[in-house]
């Protein structure tokens, strides 16, 4: 399973300043956008496959697990 890097404030803050085309923004903020759907997706699609016995070491039950794994990945 792969991990998606965090993308820390400094690094964003440097967008943020005067100059900066508003098509960049635009951009950054749709590529930040995607990248949480697809991590979602695929955080529930794992959630999905686990077995009882993992979900209890997550602290979760099979019914909250299955009701997280059905939500659309833009739901947060």
């Amino acid at each position: 399973m792969t991990h998606a890097r965090s993308i820390s404030a400094d690094s964003l803050g440097a967008l943020s300043q005067p100059g900066t085309p508003l098509l960049a923004l635009a951009a950054v903020s749709f590529a930040v956008c995607v990248t949480k759907w697809a991590t979602r997706r695929r955080t529930r699609l794992a959630l999905s496959q686990l077995e009882p016995w993992q979900l209890r070491d997550v602290g979760l039950t099979p019914d909250q697990a299955s009701l997280e794994a059905s939500r659309a990945f833009w739901q947060s």
